[in-house]
């Protein structure tokens, strides 16, 4: 089928992975519809800390600056022991400086953020459609094509997609025609949510960071500053009745003390699990993403963040794929990498976390010094299985960052390019791009970049000779902070893939990025015009 003619790829389920992945298709180009059963986007009281690592995701979407206008930044995460109100270390994100362009976490209620998203789809471009009070009945899986049955305003109408993406939430409609099971467990606590409109800071002063968790060992609690209100997240014991209005400001109350005047804004009572379903994709034309394909347990954040994983992974592959960069064999590379992390990665962390909030054995911390926590607690130590040998990783556990491997996600630092001042990952939005760890003096052998899929650049402390040819692919890292936080040997190739993450690491050598390049695809490199 011809560009001209490309069919669309169908998304299911306008919510923050429905909006943060019709984004990456937008960005890379490839034509989407995007389906929506509501007539409005949710306005429910839900998910309101975002991490580091979907802040990324959303900057290379083009996303994140009306995010971060609507959010309140977090620098410090608080961790303080209820009994003795005592406060414990600290996460201090500062400590990422060398590591991400945002060193920090925000704050912004599901419900604000989801319109910020759409308004972001909609200065996109024309790469797609959203399509409210559509709701998915069937498809059907054919050899070139996926055909929805969609319920619409004006009656029953059939889609045509490439793909089908089901973002389409817990209850997934798409998930269970595909037959798909979903193991795991539902814990018999339920979390109580609650927004209130209550003055901590001028006429009731507490001194509690805008992002702490209170442990106890009979009732734990996470307090969260919104831009507009205060939000309480506690346990419900197992078959305890949800709590009226007065007894909710009354529980607010237990933690924080009296105060002159507090108003209830919203609440919700959900149930907690760590669920994942056995399968995520079929004929690589169907795929499960975020809560459709793993429930987990919203503790440190890390539900709706490891949805956005999902979301920073397929688009690209989708994109290589329909542009025939790639073989349809690199679909298979996104279950393959995305659901360890989610069944053995984000549902064991935050299932550990709510241990250790709650002091019971099994609560494993993940730090191995300050630096570690701040890079664990924000996502950015995801390591992927990129080779299909099972080494993957949530947590961080050396105390200095290490030298980098294949899966990690790539330090974002910035540079001197031959545009100016230049990040790692804003070379690699829309490419995979290899970075070669040499001394430019010497005239290494950098290919020319002549390639819409693959860019290559050196990285050195010292400026490239004015006559060497090189300038304009040549990256200047005075004083050699990235190349020391890479901590590669000297002439080093590391290729980088779109979503940031490291795709191998090997010696320089003539034709080895392409090597790689073709090995990761199963295409040769493309090149300009071709």
């Amino acid at each position: 089928m011809s560009a001209d003619h490309q069919l669309p790829v169908a998304v299911v389920g306008a919510g923050p992975i429905g909006l943060t992945t019709a984004l990456g298709l937008a960005h890379y180009g490839v034509p989407f519809v995007l389906l929506e059963e509501d007539a409005t986007l949710s306005s429910d009281t839900k998910a309101g800390t975002t991490l580091t690592r979907t802040l990324e995701i959303w900057d290379r979407y083009g996303a994140l600056e009306g995010i971060l206008e609507a959010a309140l930044r977090i620098d410090e995460i608080g961790d303080i022991d209820r009994a003795t109100n005592t406060p414990r270390a600290s996460v201090q994100l500062a400590e990422l400086v060398n590591d991400t362009q945002y060193p920090f976490v925000i704050n912004l209620p599901q419900q604000h953020m989801e319109p910020i998203l759409e308004a972001a789809l909609e200065r996109s471009g024309g790469a797609g459609v959203v399509r409210k009070q559509h709701r998915l009945e069937s498809f059907e899986v054919l050899d070139d094509r996926v055909v929805l049955t969609v319920s619409t305003p004006d009656g029953t109408r059939e889609i045509e997609a490439s793909h089908l993406l089901a973002c389409d939430g817990g209850r997934s409609k798409v998930r269970d025609a595909l037959g798909a099971t979903v193991t795991g467990e539902t814990l018999p606590e339920r979390y109580m949510l609650i927004d209130v409109v209550v003055d901590l800071d001028v006429s009731n002063a507490r001194d509690y960071p805008y992002l702490a968790y209170f442990s106890d060992r009979s009732e734990w609690m996470v307090l969260i500053r919104q831009p507009n209100c205060w939000r309480f997240l506690f346990p419900l014991a197992e078959g305890a009745d949800q709590p009226g209005e007065e007894d909710m400001l009354v529980k607010v109350k237990q933690f924080i003390g009296e105060v002159d005047r507090i108003e209830l804004l919203g609440s919700v009572v959900y149930n907690v699990h760590h669920r994942v379903a056995d399968r995520w994709s079929a004929e690589r034309k169907v795929f499960l993403m975020g809560d459709a394909a793993h429930l987990i347990t919203p503790m440190w954040a890390l539900g709706l963040n490891t949805g956005a994983l999902d979301a920073s992974n397929l688009p690209w592959r989708l994109a290589w794929v329909m542009r025939g960069w790639a073989d349809p064999s690199l679909l298979d590379g996104y279950e393959q990498e995305q659901r360890p992390v989610a069944i053995n990665g984000s549902g064991e962390m935050a299932e550990a976390a709510r241990k250790y909030m709650s002091h019971q054995r099994g609560a494993v911390t993940a730090a191995g010094s300050d630096w570690a926590t701040a890079y664990t607690r924000t996502l950015l130590g995801v390591r992927l299985d990129v080779d299909g040998v099972c080494d993957w990783s949530m947590v961080m556990t050396s105390a200095e960052p290490p030298a980098v491997r294949a899966g990690d996600r790539a330090p974002d630092l910035a540079l001197q390019g031959p545009r100016g001042r230049q990040t790692i990952h804003g070379l690699c939005r829309e490419s995979f791009v290899a970075l070669y760890f040499t001394d430019v003096r010497r005239r290494p052998a950098v290919p020319v970049n002549d390639s819409p899929a693959l860019k290559h650049f050196a990285v050195s402390r010292w400026d490239a000779p004015l006559d060497s040819g090189l300038r304009d692919r040549s990256l200047f890292d005075p004083g050699s902070i990235a190349t020391s936080r890479y901590g590669v040997p000297a002439d080093t190739v590391v290729l980088v893939r779109p979503d940031g993450h490291i795709a191998a690491v090997a010696p320089m050598a003539a034709g080895v990025a392409e090597e790689l390049y073709t090995g990761i695809t199963g295409r040769p490199v493309p090149r300009e015009g071709v």
